[in-house]
C-alpha cells in the first residue's frame, strides 16, 4: 500500500486500519518478548543482548519499510524524521512503561554495565546525527559520507555493547529478575528451534502490521493537515514505535529490566543505521543535505532523554512519584518541552 494509495482512502478507513494494526502489533509484540526471554534462557545470552539483538532488530522492521517507501517517493526528510522521532519516542516509552507497570523506579533495578555502555554510545550516535543535519554532506560511492559514518558507528556501538558485560572491570549486585508468576507463562521449556520459528512468525506479523501503521499514519497526518516534520517525528514515529511499547511493557512485567533497555537502545542503533538505507534509495543526493535545524534538534532531544536515564541508572535510587521514578517523570516533561520546540521550528 503506497503512501499515495492510503491518502486516497477516507479518513475513517485509514483510522480503522491504523487501529486494527495497532492491536495486532501489541498482541504480537507481547508474545515476541516472551519468545525472546525463552531464547535468552536456552542459549545463555544476556537479557540486554537478547533485547538488543532480537527485539531491537525485529521491532525496527516498520521503520525499514517506511524509510524505503518515503525515500523512494522523494521525501527523505519524512523518513529521517521518522527514524529520529522513533529514537526519542522509544526512550519516552520506557518512562511510560515505568508508570504503567508501577513497581520500583525502573532505573533502580537495572545494573548491567552493558546497559550503561549502550546508552552512552547511543547518545554519541544521536549527537553525530545532529552534526550531520547541521553541516551537510558530500557524496561518496553514491551515498553521503555522513550516512556511511552514522551506519558504521551505529553498528560499532551495537558490537561494543554486546560484549561489554564480559569485558567490564566492575559489576553491580543485581536484584532478583525471576519472572513474575501468573499470566501467560514464558515458554522456556520449549525447544530452541520452535522458539526461533515462532519468533520469526511474530517478526513477520510485526513487519506487516507496522508497515500498515506507518502508511495509514502518514495518510491521516496529510488528511488532517499536520506539518511534514511533525508527521515524521511524532505521528509516524509513534506509530512505528508501538511494537516497542508492547515489548517494553511485557519485559518489565516479567521483570526482564535489562531486556527492556536493551530492546530500546538496540532499536535506536538499528534505526540510526537506516539513514544509510534512506540515502541509498533516495535519488537526489545525500539525504543529510535535505535536513536542517528541525532534524538536529530532534536528534539532540533523543540524546538528552537518554542522558536523563543514564543519570538515573548511575544513581540507582528508588523514590517514585505517580507510580514512576523521578527520572521517568523528567523524561516525560523534557519530551513534552522538546515537542513544543519542534512544533515551533517546523
Amino acid at each position: 500500500m503506497p503512501l499515495s494509495d492510503a491518502q486516497d482512502f477516507p479518513i475513517w478507513v485509514n483510522a480503522l486500519v491504523f487501529l486494527v494494526a495497532a492491536v495486532l502489533v501489541w498482541g504480537t509484540g507481547t508474545r515476541l518478548t516472551r519468545y525472546t526471554d525463552a531464547i535468552s534462557e536456552r542459549t545463555g545470552m544476556g537479557q540486554a543482548f537478547a533485547g538488543m539483538l532480537f527485539l531491537g532488530v525485529i521491532t525496527s522492521l516498520p521503520e525499514v519499510a517506511n524509510t524505503i517507501t518515503a525515500s523512494a517517493i522523494g521525501n527523505p526528510a519524512l523518513a529521517i524524521n521518522n527514524l529520529l522521532g522513533s529514537a526519542a519516542i522509544n526512550i519516552l516509552l520506557l518512562a511510560v512503561a515505568d508508570a504503567f507497570v508501577g513497581r520500583d523506579a525502573v532505573t533502580s533495578v537495572v545494573a548491567k554495565p552493558s546497559t550503561l555502555m549502550m546508552g552512552t554510545l547511543c547518545m554519541l550516535v544521536l549527537i553525530a546525527a545532529a552534526m550531520a543535519a547541521t553541516v551537510g554532506d558530500v557524496p561518496v560511492l553514491g551515498v553521503g559520507l555522513w550516512a556511511l559514518g552514522l551506519c558504521a558507528i551505529s553498528i560499532g556501538g551495537f558490537w561494543l555493547s554486546a560484549g561489554y558485560d564480559r569485558r567490564a572491570p566492575w559489576i553491580v549486585k543485581d536484584r532478583d529478575d525471576t519472572p513474575e508468576k501468573g499470566g501467560d507463562p514464558t515458554p522456556q521449556a520449549a525447544p530452541l528451534g520452535p522458539l526461533v520459528a515462532k519468533g520469526a512468525v511474530a517478526g513477520t506479523v510485526i513487519f506487516a502490521a507496522g508497515y500498515a501503521l506507518s502508511q495509514t499514519g502518514d495518510a491521516l497526518a496529510v488528511q488532517t493537515g499536520i506539518g511534514t516534520g511533525m508527521v515524521g517525528f511524532a505521528l509516524i514515529g509513534l506509530a512505528t514505535s508501538l511494537p516497542e511499547l508492547s515489548t517494553i511493557v511485557t519485559a518489565l512485567r516479567i521483570r526482564r529490566y535489562e531486556m527492556a533497555f536493551g530492546q530500546v537502545l538496540g532499536t535506536n542503533f538499528v534505526n540510526l543505521s537506516l539513514i544509510l538505507l534512506a540515502d541509498a534509495v533516495f535519488a537526489g543526493g545525500p539525504v543529510t543535505n535535505e535536513l536542517g535545524t528541525f532534524e538536529a534538534v530532534s536528534a539532540l532531544l533523543g540524546a538528552a532523554l537518554i542522558g536523563v536515564f543514564l543519570v538515573g541508572l548511575l544513581e540507582r535510587r528508588n523514590p517514585t512519584v505517580m507510580r514512576m521514578g523521578f527520572d521517568s517523570l523528567a523524561v516525560m516533561l523534557l519530551f513534552g518541552g522538546g515537542l513544543v520546540l519542534l512544533y515551533l521550528l517546523q
